[in-house]
């Protein structure tokens, strides 16, 4: 059974940083895609970033390249999010995934996900 617990999240400033986790399990972590997902208040699921299995390619949504960064360590079976300049539409849960940017939205085992404000 796939387990994804996300953490993190938190109350940040304008400007501030946050790094989210993304705990696996049930799955072969090293061999699978990763993705992080947000959802803010109101709205539908956004794909943010994807990262290959080793980590050597990644991408980004539009709105958050060159201020985040995902990160992943295979040993520990566990993704990471860099946030940094963060800004209010950054605000909304955020989820992983094991899927790619181009098939996430067929996931459907989502884990709690981590909420992240930012407000001044």
């Amino acid at each position: 059974e796939v387990q994804l617990v996300e953490s993190g999240g938190g109350l940040v400033q304008p400007g501030g940083s946050l790094r989210l986790s993304c705990a696996a399990s049930g799955f072969t972590f090293s061999s699978t895609p990763m993705s992080w997902i947000r959802q803010a208040p109101g709205k539908g699921l956004e794909w943010v970033s994807s990262i290959s299995n080793f980590g050597v390619s990644t991408n980004y949504a539009d709105s958050v390249k060159g201020r985040f960064t995902i990160s992943r360590d295979n040993a520990k079976k566990t993704l990471y999010l860099q946030m940094d300049s963060l800004e209010s539409g950054d605000t909304a849960v955020y989820f992983c995934a094991p899927r790619t940017r181009l098939n996430w939205r067929s996931f459907d085992s989502w884990g709690r996900g981590t909420q992240v404000t930012v407000s001044s």
